[in-house]
């Protein structure tokens, strides 16, 4: 079976552990991020390294366009998540049925792939695009954004097209999100006497039950593209052993935020909620952190210039050119914060990111590559 260029680019960079240095077992992107620049040397495209942490650097390979002055990035991270509870080798890229299995595969090192492949034909072919492309290869997607946030430093730019699984759907909207944790203190004792103690866990149950009444109030509000926001209480962690009335429990609470939700203005209702209770129960003693993560959601124009390319574009390809939304959050809210008209577009299912078998469509990953190239040749 004959293997195109970008699917032997994208088996590369599965077999490649790039998994977030955060997470156990995690390579970080130092050896990403070497493939990815050598790829753009070895074809004599000017690239770099920008270092955003020791060792784990954003790569960015750059073609000059005939104005100079406006600028299209393809941006797609380098880093995936833990391989833990997978049920496939990780970096074994396995390609069955039309679709190439591993860890990244979908998230997603396919956009990163076919945004490579789409940048080094037009270079190849010694076409000269309207505007200057870069390609950022960035790191810390999967944990705090720090590669991006980066990247924003140093950059201005027209338009901006993030890789992440979107099913080559053309994204103007997604969610934000904002993770806090609550720590709820108690009073220790002997389990025979839980009444000389405090039960944390008790008084945490009870803002649980709390923040799951107030969510029903969140269905008021629906976005046309993304619906309602959320909230879920993902981790709580209390007690020592069971003969102890516990003193400490910590809850963690992920809220899914809409455009023009302020993620000050929600903790500062969260932070009056568990006010309330705990003046309902004079023995509730809680604190909120200050936000483990803080990203506010993505909103584009659909009549701006790049959302009204790519919908053409894909149109063009037979494909769905309908703009739409997804629920999670990705590198284009900050590049849109930074000012760039930022669309979010990419290879794959979002219901396979993360997954314990990952994969991706091969057909699709060769229509990112025409796509990323024909949007490149028209913006203007």
């Amino acid at each position: 079976m004959s293997i195109s260029p970008v699917i032997q680019t994208l088996a590369s960079l599965v077999r490649i552990n790039s998994v977030n240095s955060f997470y156990e077992g995690g390579a970080g992107e130092r050896e990403i991020a070497t493939w990815v620049r050598e790829f753009f040397e070895h074809r004599g495209v000017v690239v770099c390294e920008v270092e955003v942490f020791p060792d784990r650097p954003n790569v960015i390979a750059r073609l000059p366009g005939r104005d100079p002055s406006r600028r299209v990035i393809l941006e797609a991270h380098m880093d995936t998540v833990s391989v833990q509870g997978m049920r496939i080798p990780p970096f074994e890229p396995r390609m069955d049925e039309g679709k190439l299995f591993g860890r990244g595969s979908c998230d997603t090192k396919a956009g990163l792939a076919a945004m490579m492949h789409a940048l080094a034909s037009v270079h190849d072919e010694g076409i000269t695009p309207p505007c200057e492309v870069w390609l950022a290869a960035v790191v810390d997607e999967e944990f705090s954004y720090r590669g991006v946030a980066k990247l924003c430093e140093e950059i201005a730019a027209v338009a901006a097209l993030v890789a992440e699984p979107t099913g080559m759907r053309a994204i103007i909207a997604g969610k934000g999100v904002l993770r806090w944790r609550i720590v709820v203190r108690g009073k220790a004792a002997h389990s025979s006497k839980p009444h000389l103690g405090v039960n944390a866990i008790s008084h945490a149950a009870r803002i649980v039950l709390a923040i799951e009444e107030d969510h029903a109030r969140l269905a008021a509000k629906v976005h046309p593209l993304l619906g309602p926001a959320t909230v879920n209480v993902g981790i709580i962690r209390g007690g020592v052993q069971v003969n102890f009335v516990p003193d400490t429990c910590v809850i963690e609470i992920d809220r899914r935020l809409l455009p023009g939700e302020s993620g000050p203005a929600v903790l500062a209702h969260y932070r009056s909620l568990l006010d309330g209770l705990m003046a309902r129960h004079p023995t509730l003693d809680a604190v909120m952190e200050p936000p483990m993560i803080l990203d506010e959601a993505l909103e584009t124009a659909a009549d701006s210039a790049p959302a009204r390319l790519a919908s053409t574009v894909l149109t063009e390809m037979g494909l769905d050119g309908t703009l739409g939304g997804v629920p999670f959050g990705s590198d284009a809210s900050k590049l849109s914060r930074a000012g760039i008209p930022s669309l979010i577009i990419g290879p794959g299912c979002i219901d396979q990111a993360h997954a314990a078998v990952e994969f991706v469509e091969i057909a699709e990953v060769e229509r990112a590559l025409e796509f990323y190239r024909n949007f490149i040749l028209r913006f203007e």
